[in-house]
Order: structure tokens, then sequence, then C-alpha cells
């Protein structure tokens, strides 16, 4: 399913203060644990817990919601909710009507394929469902841990064409024109639902905030203490694989997203050799460019997008293919330890002299 890429620490104060001539406003948080496979931390700015608690229902509510929606392997048909599993099961037949928010991220991921260059494509589900069981399998029984054979991976290849998914604007329907076509919309998914819920936020009554999905942070206005930007930590490969929090770089940001894509989260080992979740679509294999890359820019489903995009890619075309999009920046992390970032990023990076006062 979803990648559940580098994680993000939060790097932020616990004082809360008022400002002047504002009601008081005090900082709080919670954390969900039931909704795309991963911790999701809220933090807030409000005038009572009251009024956060309220807005964390309603964060919580639309997570658990699209969840659901673009959940792999998991109907929910009898909540009246057609998901990414229920169009596997039954677009190929007839054109299946989904809800608006379903139809939106699909419409997205298609219409972005071209821009990802190519490398994010949901339409490679049955690609991906064979390296998933694999990968399951091998951390249920690691002394029996195997690849998918190539031959495997190669016929299921045949069936990930993106214009056999054939989307109806006026109805809302999705319609397989492959019988064997299967979606994953993994990369985008967890990104994309966070900036709805983030939308939904800073048009309400507690803009200032900070949410972190496993590897999707997005921060609205300034925290409401005197600082000017949230802090953002990316954490150190090897200390995620270890069970540490160190991290390698704070970024100072706010109405901004980071997102990570790394190969430390979803993995197994075969032969001494980790295999990761996210898969080269011209390779069939896990990428290994990079221990991880982060991008930044404003919307959390475009950065989830271009982080996957960005990690299968070498570097100098990675790096030619993030500095042709408009406000987007990014960090790539190597397997010797050494970092690139591009100039906008240095200049929210903490190890380049940025400064959150």
């Amino acid at each position: 399913m979803k990648k559940l890429a580098a994680c993000l620490l939060l790097c932020v104060l616990a004082l809360a203060l008022a400002l002047p001539g504002q009601a008081a406003m005090n900082k709080y948080s919670t954390v969900f644990m039931d909704t795309f496979d991963t911790v999701i931390t809220l933090i807030g700015f409000a005038d009572s817990q009251e009024t956060f608690d309220g807005y964390a229902s309603l964060v919580h509510g639309q997570y658990a919601y699209m969840h659901k929606l673009f959940d792999t392997y998991n109907s929910y048909e009898s909540e009246g909710i057609v998901s990414i599993h229920t169009l596997n099961q039954k677009a190929a037949q007839a054109p299946v009507e989904v809800d608006p928010i379903l139809f939106g991220l699909l419409t997205y991921c298609k219409n972005n394929h071209a821009l990802s260059l190519n490398q994010v494509n949901v339409a490679m589900g049955s690609v991906l469902s064979i390296w998933h069981d694999y990968r399951e399998a091998g951390l249920a029984d690691p002394e029996s841990a195997q690849l998918p054979p190539m031959e495997k991976l190669t016929e299921a290849a045949a069936h990930i064409d993106l214009n056999d998914l054939i989307l109806d604007a006026e109805n809302k329907t999705v319609f397989f024109a492959d019988p064997l076509l299967k979606l994953d919309v993994g990369a985008v998914a967890k990104g994309y639902a966070t900036e709805i819920v983030s939308q939904m936020l800073l048009g309400s009554g507690m803009p200032s905030f900070i949410i972190s999905a496993g590897g999707n942070v997005r921060v609205g206005q300034p925290p409401m203490d005197g600082r000017p930007a949230w802090g953002v930590g990316i954490q150190d490969p090897d200390g995620a694989i270890l069970g540490m929090s160190d991290i390698v770089e704070t970024l100072f940001i706010s109405d901004l997203s980071v997102v990570t894509s790394g190969d430390y989260q979803r993995y197994y080992v075969v032969d001494g050799d980790r295999y990761h979740h996210l898969i080269d679509p011209d390779t069939l294999m896990p990428g290994d460019f990079y221990r991880s890359v982060s991008i930044i820019t404003r919307d959390s489903g475009f950065a989830d997008l271009l982080s996957t995009a960005a990690f299968l890619m070498p570097y100098e075309e990675s790096r030619a293919f993030i500095e042709s999009l408009e406000g987007v920046d990014a960090i790539w992390l190597f397997s010797d330890g050494s970092k690139q970032m591009t100039e906008g990023a240095m200049a929210v990076a903490k190890s380049c002299g940025a400064t959150n006062k």
C-alpha cells in the first residue's frame, strides 16, 4: 500500500505564549494510530482544549474516511464505501461510481503521470501486489524470504498501462479497459489526504498547526508562540532502522509540506540485503540511488508524488527534474552519508545557517 517513507521528526517547543491583542492561544496535541497504517500527530494552537478537540475530531474523521477510500487491501462495501480494493475487484466488469474525493485522486494521479516522468504510476498495482506479498511472507518467515521471480513481475507489468484507466468526469465513474489492471495509490494517497485536511484547517479557526503523518509533514501558519516558523527534522535513515531518533537536518518552514521517501521503512531482507517498497517501473526492482529524498513544497499531495519520482531517478536527472519545477526544493541523502540540497532547501536548513528567531 502506501509507502511509509522516511520518518520526519517534529522539532516543536513546549511553551505556547499569547500574542498581543489576541485571545490567549495554547498549544495542544493528539495522536491518531488507526489510519493509513502510520502514526498521525496533530499539533495546533487554539483558545481551549475543547476547541482543539473539535478540530482534531474533524481531522481524524476525514483521515479515517479517506483511508477507507484509498485502501488497496480491504473492502468497505458494507458501509457503502467504494475503495480501491473494490475497484480492483469490479471496475473491469463495468464502470463503477466512486466518491468525488477518490475520483479526484485518480484524476490527479493520471494527469500528473507524465509530469513525474512516468515514475509514479497508480496502475502498477499488479506489480506492487506481488512485492507486497513476498515482503509480507519474508517478514513472517525471515529464514525463507525470497525475491519475486522476475518473470512473474514482467508478466504483471504487461498490465500497468495508465491509459487503460478510464475516468468519466461527468458521472464520476471508473472503468478498467484491461481486466488485469490493478490500482495502488500508495505513492500519493497519504499526501493527498493530508493536503485535504490541511486546507480545511487553514480555512478554520485553527490555521496554526502541524501534521506529521509518517513521512508526510504539513504545516500551516506559523506557531502562535512568537516563532516565525515550525521546525521539522529529517530523520537519519540508519537511526530509523536501529530504532533511534537522530536527525540529519532541521528545516524551518511555514505553510509548506515536507515529504520524504526512503528505503528504511517498508522493507524485508533476503540473503542479507534489504529490499524496500519503492519500485522502479522500468526495472521492476526497488530503486537504489539514495537512502531518502525529501521534497519541500506547499501541496502535500504534490510533494508525495514528487518524492517517489525523485527517489527513482539517478541524481543528475533527479536534481534537474526538481529544479525544473517552480516552488519545489529537495534534499537527497546518499548511502555514504553525504547529502545534496537545492538552494531553496539550503535557505531553510539549520545546517546552512537558517534559524527560527
